[in-house]
């Protein structure tokens, strides 16, 4: 594995089991700094972009995208991750900042930041005209269950995913990462049993990353016995790919009308990208004199 790649895919010798792992410190050091979250919600919303990150590198297209929203009813609000077909993440929080007392065990509590009375829902972006969708219910809003979860029952994988962030007393991000393992059809009992000894075996993520462990160690511990190959590996990043014209395309969907009484109210809009914070000053008089002629109000013909 290349140095400065941070994520990997591999596959037991004999194809039965495939194993994704990501070493994400760099992705949710810049989700917090975009972001100013709390401990916590840096956690909830880390772990998210950590297995959406990983969820994109499993799709066909690099042109594809996935995006994983979390609506669990707690102070956290909605959570939201996208990723582009190479496994590149952005995300947001709609409440950045959420204090609450540590588990009994120490731990954060990222599942009542997030709430466990929810949904959790995968949006595939396949480039076709529907995408797909996926919905579970919520099992304990800790992220990595509900992960879990949603390939039994929505994909039929079974799937063993594990999550972790690592967040220092001056709120900034020590190490944070994960992997999921999936098992293909065939795979015996024997394998199966060796698997789960193996991944029950294994530390937590961020112990294993403050352990100096990479992702490709990952790979080797969860799946001794079964001979792993490498089959690729990247370097994934926090990135956004907001531009001013995919914000005047979304203002062009409010229908001319609704431009107009915008405009009206102040001929400069400003928009701000919810995954960034970069601000849009967007002139409404030029973009109605641009407006196509004969599209007077999409909008309002839909409804």
């Amino acid at each position: 594995m290349e140095q400065n790649h941070n994520m990997l895919r591999g596959i037991s010798e004999n194809g039965g089991i495939v194993f994704y792992g990501v070493d994400s410190t760099e992705i949710v050091r810049e989700m917090e700094r975009v972001h100013k979250t709390s401990a916590v919600t840096t956690a909830a919303l880390g772990r998210l972009l950590t297995a959406t990150s990983m969820m994109g590198i499993m799709l066909k297209s690099t042109k594809d995208s996935i995006t994983v929203q979390i609506k669990g009813g707690g102070p956290a609000g909605r959570l939201l991750a996208v990723s582009d077909g190479t496994g590149n993440v952005k995300g947001y929080v709609e409440h950045p900042i959420v204090e609450l007392p540590p588990r009994e065990d120490g731990h954060l509590n990222v599942g009542a930041a997030v709430g466990h009375d929810g949904t959790l829902d995968v949006i595939r972006d396949l480039g076709m005209r529907e995408p797909y969708i996926g919905q579970v219910p919520l099992t304990t809003g800790e992220i990595a269950e509900d992960i879990t979860s949603y390939f039994a029952i929505s994909e039929q994988v079974p799937t063993v995913c594990a999550l972790g962030v690592l967040v220092n007393p001056d709120l900034s991000v020590r190490c944070a990462g994960g992997f999921i393992v999936q098992l293909l059809p065939g795979a015996t009992e024997e394998e199966i049993d060796l698997l789960e000894k193996n991944i029950h075996a294994m530390p937590s993520v961020t112990t294993m990353l403050e352990q100096g462990k990479t992702v490709q160690d990952m790979l080797e511990m969860a799946l001794q016995g079964f001979q792993p190959d490498i089959l690729d590996s990247y370097h994934v990043v926090y990135r956004c790919d907001c531009s001013m014209e995919r914000v005047e395309g979304m203002l062009h969907s409010l229908g001319k009308k609704e431009v107009e009484k915008l405009r009206d109210e102040d001929p400069i809009a400003e928009v701000n990208c919810q995954f960034c914070d970069k601000i849009y000053r967007v002139d409404l008089n030029r973009l109605l004199e641009k407006w196509p002629s004969g599209v007077e109000n999409e909008a309002s013909e839909k409804n």
